[in-house]
């Protein structure tokens, strides 16, 4: 029997957010925001950057992901460098990059979100497990600008109040959904919906499960497949689909050379499209 461990994960977070708040209250981490936002002349210090405009705009749509380990296949690229990976993937052509933050379990951190801003151009997604506004806070002081929301841990009030204030921060939304009962969590504050083809309890991964969830998905949204996606010809068929943003991690980090093998994707992916795809040097706006 496969175990399911994002009831595990899950409880683990609760308890490490707890004694971050203990270290660093709310109030410290918002002034932390204020001084970020506002510059000491006045002007405004920090302008974010739109991931969902990024995606509507690019020809390939791929958000590359920095990834050091995984619960189910320990580390990956465990001394990667951040810095040196998202200088690489925004020069390959990615439109965004998502960073995980989670340490226990992913082996990544809020440093790791930070160093990866100052890095790149690219919007940055902090891929965590959000349960408190207390993340989102941390998330928006590191200079994430957009933050993943899980709908298979939280309930549709949750996902709405902690949308609500994820907006509130200027930070933009994606949640991610895994299964059709799950599609009541989509509410006002969602810039866009990832459908998780991982199923997070077992980590098995199925990339069907995005074309199965695909005629249920609401037009109006910006659509991103995540995980499982194992070459060019996927990204092409999910296109097709209707999607227009693409998670990619393990499969670029497992190499050791994440920037070169988003480049080799991004080239078989141009030479299976022809034209439908006009540069590639340019993905990224």
């Amino acid at each position: 029997m496969e175990k399911d461990i994002l009831e595990e994960i899950v409880a683990a977070k609760r308890i490490e957010v707890a004694r971050r708040k203990e270290t660093v209250g709310i109030g410290m981490l918002a002034l932390h925001c204020e001084k970020e936002e506002q510059g000491m002349d006045g002007s405004r210090n920090r302008k974010g950057r739109s991931m969902l405009r990024n995606l509507e705009r690019s020809e390939t749509g791929i958000i590359a992901e920095f990834k050091r380990k995984s619960p189910s296949k320990g580390w990956i690229c465990r001394d990667a460098d951040i810095e040196d990976v998202c200088r690489g993937y925004e020069k390959a052509g990615a439109s965004a990059i998502s960073v995980l933050t989670d340490s226990p379990y992913f082996g990544g951190s809020l440093e790791d979100l930070s160093r990866g801003r100052s890095a790149t151009g690219l919007p940055i997604l902090r891929k965590d497990f959000i349960i408190d506004p207390y993340q989102l806070f941390e998330a928006r002081a590191a200079g994430a600008d957009a933050v993943l929301l899980i709908a298979s841990v939280l309930d549709a009030a949750r996902c709405r109040d902690l949308g609500a204030r994820a907006k509130s921060l200027g930070l933009e939304v994606l949640l991610e959904i895994h299964r059709e009962e799950e599609l009541d969590r989509i509410n006002e504050f969602t810039d866009m919906i990832g459908v998780n083809n991982r199923n997070l309890g077992t980590f098995h991964t199925d990339v069907e499960n995005s074309f199965r969830l695909a005629e249920k998905l609401p037009r109006e949204k910006l659509w991103i497949s995540e995980s499982g996606i194992s070459g060019p010809e996927t990204v092409k068929l999910l296109r097709e689909a209707g999607y227009r943003g693409f998670l990619i991690g393990e499969r670029f980090m497992k190499t050791g050379r994440p920037a070169d093998a988003l480049e080799s994707f991004l080239a078989g992916y141009g030479s299976l499209c022809g034209d439908c795809v006009k540069s590639f040097e340019n993905a990224a706006f």
